[in-house]
C-alpha cells in the first residue's frame, strides 16, 4: 500500500493561511483533549486512504491562536474534534464531535474529493500519539503491580484524556478493553467489574501483543 504525506501541523494563523493557499481543496482537523479526537480521526483516516485531501491539523490546546483564526475566518463555531473542508480558501463542509461518522463523510468525499489512483496508508508521523504509556500500564498490571480496579481506573482515564490522532485500528484496539469511557460519567462504579468482559489478564496480554 502506497504511503501518503505526513499530516501538516498548523500552529499559527500564518501557517493556516499558507496551507489553505497552497492546497485549493483541503481539510483542517481540530484535535481536542479527549478520546473523541481519536475516534473522529480514525473515521477520517478511512476516507483519506482512498481520496486525495491534504489535511492540516491543529492541537487546540497547544495551538489556540491557529484554532481561533480558523473560527474567525470561517464563522464556524469552534468544536473539537472538528473537520472543516475548504475549497479555494472557503469552507464548504464542517462536522464535529460524535457527528464525524462514515455516514456524514461519505457524500462529501464522493462529491468533492478526487479518488486516489490506488489506496494509500495515512502517515501520521509526529501527529500520532505513542502507545507506550498504554503498554507500560498494561505491563505493570500483568506484573502484579496494580490490582484490577486500579488498572481499570488508570486505563479508562488515560483513554478518556487521549487526544492523539490515531488510526482506526489503534482506536478500536484500545477501546475494546473497557469500551467507551464517555459512557461512564456517573463514576467508575458504572464500569462494572474489571473481569466482566472475560479474563482481564488474558485480554490485556492479547491487546499488548496486538499493539
Amino acid at each position: 500500500m502506497r504511503m501518503t504525506p505526513v499530516l501538516v501541523p498548523l500552529t499559527t494563523p500564518d501557517e493556516v493561511e499558507t496551507f489553505l493557499a497552497e492546497n485549493p481543496l483541503s481539510g483542517v482537523f481540530k484535535a481536542g483533549t479527549c478520546h473523541k479526537t481519536m475516534q473522529g480521526f480514525g473515521v477520517l483516516e478511512t476516507f483519506l486512504k482512498d481520496h486525495d485531501l491534504p489535511i492540516g491539523f491543529i492541537r487546540v490546546v497547544d495551538w489556540r491562536p491557529a484554532s481561533n483564526h480558523v473560527a474567525a475566518r470561517t464563522g464556524i463555531t469552534h468544536q473539537s474534534p472538528q473537520l472543516i473542508v475548504f475549497r479555494d480558501g472557503e469552507p464548504v463542509f464542517d462536522v464535529d464531535n460524535w457527528d464525524i461518522t462514515p455516514e456524514a463523510l461519505e457524500p462529501v468525499f464522493a462529491t468533492l474529493v478526487p479518488a486516489r489512483g490506488e489506496a494509500a496508508a495515512v502517515v501520521a508521523g509526529s501527529a500520532a500519539g505513542s502507545v507506550e504509556p498504554y503498554k507500560a500500564l498494561m505491563r505493570a498490571f500483568l506484573d502484579g503491580q496494580l490490582p484490577d480496579w486500579a488498572f481499570q481506573d488508570q486505563y479508562v482515564n488515560m483513554f478518556r484524556d487521549d487526544a492523539s490522532l490515531r488510526s482506526k485500528r489503534e482506536f478500536e484496539l484500545l477501546s475494546n478493553l473497557f469500551g467507551d469511557p464517555d459512557a461512564y460519567h456517573g463514576g467508575l462504579h458504572q464500569l462494572g467489574a474489571p473481569q466482566e468482559r472475560g479474563n482481564l489478564k488474558e485480554r490485556v496480554q492479547e491487546l499488548l501483543s496486538a499493539l
